[in-house]
């Protein structure tokens, strides 16, 4: 039975002409599917809608080919091939009764047209300024010409997604695009469209009403907006405004906050910013927070500080996140963890994944729900050895299936490197991969999980098992060797050399100052890091990267991550590769031919590589024990990332009776539509 402290959030949402049937709004997210992937698309947005999210929207939507963003997949409404493909999302979105929204979108100097080759046009003559990715073009001055061209191209659009069955039409007035570069205070035009305040925000005035006469009743406007506490001149904008759309979706002038890395940013972090404007406007107002508890969301509601739930993330991990908290079952929430991982691939130009959830991106690629998999033909007797997230995936999903399913771990607890890493400082929330799948296995009888249990070659025979996956993780090499060095560091043994692994287990370098030597370029290092300083340890972090952190530009940590390193006092130190320990000290050349540096320092902990701890799968592989099948998943198999390892373990569970070649193609290649 649902609790009635969350009745709230079922209630009917009155926007404009139409009405959410619940509290639960998708806002608009990148996916990495687009334009060129409508049919998946198409599958993931119905997916969210049968999770009983009221309304779902695209991510953002090109108006016109002066806004082109290709090395991204992102949506556009150019014509009618468009028309038809926005048409497969809003059927399967109106399929489960929810409401399908588009962001109409103007890229401005923030992009270059990489596909297009059009001069991309922007406020100023100014570089590109995408912070993401920097491209050596500038965008050309907008005149009033072009802002005539422009509103007759958005209005144009609207007709287009009226037409394609949308129900709520936006306008993006934020993120540094076109329409939030006329409001920046920075706006100097001479004309009605620059100055003053109320020039800057002429533009949006005008789109919203151009875009209600469009619509004309058969759909909703909305305008996505920015206002900050920090920023007062935000709400004097938006007062200006603050009655035109049918519904405002807020959000806050720092995209850090907005889309921050759970390692600097918990949920609701948006609500005092938000609950201002809200008190300024009688039009119902959604918002994000990476909201993942029903109690905090029924709070918000209460509060008056917003009228809607806005998700990206959380709607990403668990689809079906609505569906659980109106059926009683809001442990059965598959909490996002804030890594970031789905907005990393997006940002790469890929389609999205997720850690908590790996059947996202996968709806219409290889049909998988993220609640339902088919039963098993024959049931089987399945070992999975190890823990860890690919063998607690694998176990979880097998045990749905109806498999007789034995999970044996090595060490007492179970989670393998997600336990391990969740408790170092920012990482908190990595602990709910382990904990979401202990609690599904713990309802499941025919799993059973048996730690401590170190399986070797000669325990299967006894057994009696027809499959054996193995998950028995990596583990981190201590030698250097990674992207920058094939060879790794020479030694004399002048120095400790302290692995991770040894931190990771609550061990200490046993030194005063640590040199942590960061070729892997993610969270580990700079966490580490932390971790040492916490400890009371002097700490230099060297890393060949030009920033330390490097890959954190994908999942919003990078800034973030080095502001936090200054703030403990790690000394960074970067384009440097270390190659030589000897006489006490660490010898780092210089990526570019500069001087090598000697540095004195008591341990040093290497960040480079892991090593596949296979040698269980080996044994078996030299001797026929009988199987139908064995199977290396997780880091055993490739180390990388948890949600890889998570997807690894899914992937050879649902494959179990048909996977037999892990390189035959197991899914379906999208050709736009």
């Amino acid at each position: 039975m649902r609790d009635s402290r969350h009745d709230i959030l079922f209630d009917p949402v009155p926007i404009g002409p139409v009405t959410a049937p619940n509290r639960f709004y998708q806002v608009p997210h990148c996916t990495g599917m687009g334009w060129r992937r409508p049919r998946s698309l198409a599958a993931m947005r119905g997916i969210k809608a049968e999770g009983g999210w009221g309304v779902v929207s695209t991510e953002y939507c090109s108006i016109h080919p002066t806004s082109d963003n290709d090395a991204h997949a992102y949506c556009a409404l150019w014509d009618a091939d468009d028309i038809r493909a926005h048409r497969l999302t809003t059927d399967a979105v109106h399929e489960h009764g929810a409401l399908a929204a588009v962001e109409l979108w103007a890229g401005g100097g923030m992009v270059v047209n990489l596909g297009t080759r059009l001069p991309p046009l922007g406020l100023r003559s100014l570089p590109q300024t995408d912070t993401g990715e920097v491209h050596p073009g500038q965008a050309r001055a907008i005149d009033l010409s072009d802002i005539a061209d422009l509103r007759r191209w958005h209005r144009d659009a609207a007709l287009r997604a009226v037409e394609a069955g949308f129900d709520i039409v936006y306008v993006y007035a934020t993120h540094g695009y076109l329409l939030s570069q006329f409001l920046d205070p920075a706006n100097d035009r001479a004309d009605a469209y620059g100055g003053r305040l109320e020039n800057r925000v002429r533009i949006v005035r005008e789109l919203l009403e151009d875009t209600r006469a469009a619509v004309a009743g058969r759909a909703a406007v909305a305008c996505r907006f920015s206002v900050g506490l920090e920023d007062a001149e935000t709400y004097d904008a938006f007062g200006l405004l603050a009655d035109l759309p049918d519904l405002w979706d807020l959000t806050v002038p720092d995209y850090d906050l907005e889309m921050g890395n759970s390692r600097f940013v918990k949920e609701n972090a948006l609500s005092p910013s938000i609950a201002r404007a809200t008190a300024m406007t009688e039009r119902p107002v959604v918002a994000v927070g990476r909201f993942t508890s029903p109690d905090t969301m029924a709070q918000v509601i209460r509060s008056g500080a917003q009228d809607l739930i806005g998700a990206a993330r959380p709607s990403i991990a668990d689809p079906f996140l609505p569906a659980k908290i109106r059926e009683g079952r809001s442990e059965d929430i598959r909490e996002c963890i804030g890594c970031n991982i789905c907005y990393a691939h997006d940002s790469a130009g890929v389609p999205i994944r997720c850690t908590q959830n790996p059947t996202m991106g996968e709806e219409w690629r290889q049909g998988w729900h993220p609640e339902r998999v088919a039963p098993a033909s024959a049931p089987q007797r399945v070992l999975v050895v190890g823990s860890g997230p690919a063998g607690l995936e694998a176990a979880r999903v097998l045990g749905e299936q109806g498999h007789d399913v034995l999970l044996a771990e090595a060490k007492r607890s179970p989670g393998g490197r997600v336990s391990a890493e969740s408790a170092l400082p920012g990482l908190s929330e990595w602990a709910r991969v382990r904990d979401w799948r202990l609690s599904q296995i713990d309802r499941l009888a025919n799993v059973q999980i048996f730690p401590e249990s170190r399986i070797i070659a000669a325990d299967i025979p006894a057994l009696g098992v027809a499959h054996v996956l193995v998950a028995t993780g990596s583990h981190w090499a201590g030698d250097g060797i990674g992207r920058h060095s094939a060879q790794g560091f020479t030694t004399d043994g002048s120095l400790h050399v302290t692995r991770v692994g040894t931190v990771l287990d609550g061990g200490s370098p046993g030194a005063d100052h640590v040199l942590i030597y960061d070729d892997d370029h993610h969270y580990m290092g700079p966490v580490l890091a932390l971790a040492m300083r916490r400890s009371g340890h002097a700490v230099t972090l060297v890393t060949p990267a030009g920033r330390a952190c490097q890959w954190g530009s994908y999942t919003s940590e990078q800034f973030a991550s080095n502001t936090a390193l200054v703030s403990a006092g790690v000394t960074v130190l970067t384009n440097r590769v270390l190659h030589r320990i000897a006489d006490g000290a660490a010898h780092l050349a210089c990526l570019y031919g500069g001087e090598a540096i000697r540095l004195r320092c008591d341990a040093v902990l290497p960040v480079t590589r892991r090593i596949p701890d296979r040698a269980l799968f080996d044994a078996l592989a030299k001797t026929d024990h009988g199987l139908r099948s064995l199977t290396l998943i997780g880091d055993a198999e490739a180390p990388g990332l948890i949600a890889a390892a998570v997807y690894s373990g899914h992937r050879a569970a649902r494959g179990l009776e048909t996977l037999t070649d892990p390189y035959t193609p197991h899914a379906r290649r999208e050709h736009p539509v």
